[in-house]
């Protein structure tokens, strides 16, 4: 399960060229890696996205960069944060997510969310629809998906997909985690206690409590036990050894990407113990741990290394719920 995980949500590095894209990606997949993350994240967009830059710039697609970097890593896990369910037919994802756990020896996880970003749908011809299609669709969607991953041959005919006693073989190598990202109380996290083995929030910090009272309540009404599922939430951040270089990282991207300006007022920011203390906060709230992106600067060598060995020690070996 995720307790601390390093997302990767911008491919748009300053002087480094599509020949060199992949491994500046995989540094920071290893640095991860060695320095105590547990999974390695990726978004499922094909534009990236407006408060990280221009439609244009650098995005490669989820699942083939993941099957990359899981040649690149032994340990991590290694998912999407999150699938847009709206881009896949459900089976083909599950047989997708399934040939990933395969090829990284079964360190698949699958992260999933209703889907949000007009631009691209209209763009590659996605059928977008209303809020409330997508959260239909998305429930179709896991009435297929999670059955296939747990060895089952699901059928269904719903308003939105079809599936007649599919087969999902070679089967997964382990079990595949499954995480819903959103903090919907009411439909968003019922899905959770439902479907989910996962959570990740976002949200202002102060709602942290009553999204996770909304997900003790949809347990209890499932029968389920809350125990079962982590929670995580999702963070950015700008680590460097002096809280002087932090801000210079930043302000180094922003001439490249000045769209991630508008980021500096939400990101945490500083050295070591600046970022150790407000990380410290989050997970005072409840949750058993979070997710973490550097877009401005986990390009840098050793920054994901440096984040990492900030955050680690603060994430609990055991929920204690």
């Amino acid at each position: 399960m995720t307790r601390l995980g390093y997302q990767i949500p911008n491919f748009t590095y300053p002087g480094v060229a599509s020949d060199r894209l992949f491994e500046t990606i995989a540094a920071q997949a290893v640095e991860a890696e060695h320095a105590g993350f547990d999974t390695v994240l990726v978004m499922d967009h094909f534009y990236q996205l407006p408060m990280l830059g221009d439609p244009g710039n650098e995005m490669i697609e989820c699942y083939t960069l993941l099957a990359a970097l899981a040649q690149r890593t032994s340990r991590v896990r290694l998912s999407a944060l999150v699938t847009g369910n709206t881009y896949r037919n459900p089976a083909l994802l599950a047989k997708i997510v399934t040939a990933l756990d395969v090829v990284s020896s079964g360190r698949a996880q699958l992260g999933i969310g209703a889907g949000w970003f007009e631009l691209e749908h209209d763009a590659f011809g996605f059928p977008f629809g209303t809020f409330t299609d997508r959260f239909e669709r998305l429930e179709e969607a896991l009435q297929i998906i999670v059955p296939m991953l747990r060895g089952e041959r699901p059928t269904l005919n719903g308003s939105w997909y079809r599936a007649s006693e599919v087969i999902n073989s070679p089967a997964p190598v382990g079990r595949i985690p499954v995480l819903i990202g959103g903090g919907g109380e009411r439909k968003t996290l019922r899905m959770v206690a439902q479907y989910a083995d996962e959570s990740n929030l976002i949200c202002a910090v102060e709602d942290i409590p009553r999204k996770l009272a909304a997900l003790d309540e949809h347990c209890r009404s499932l029968g389920r036990d809350r125990r079962e599922i982590t929670v995580t939430y999702q963070t950015s951040a700008c680590i460097a050894p002096t809280r002087q270089q932090a801000e210079a990282d930043f302000d180094a991207i922003l001439t490249a990407i000045p769209q991630l300006g508008q980021r500096r007022s939400t990101a945490i920011v500083g050295d070591p113990n600046d970022v150790a203390a407000r990380y410290r906060q989050i997970l005072d709230t409840g949750v058993d741990g979070v997710t973490v992106n550097l877009p401005a600067n986990g390009h840098v060598p050793g920054r994901v290394e440096l984040l990492g060995e900030t955050l680690a020690p603060l994430i609990p070996t055991d929920s204690g719920r």
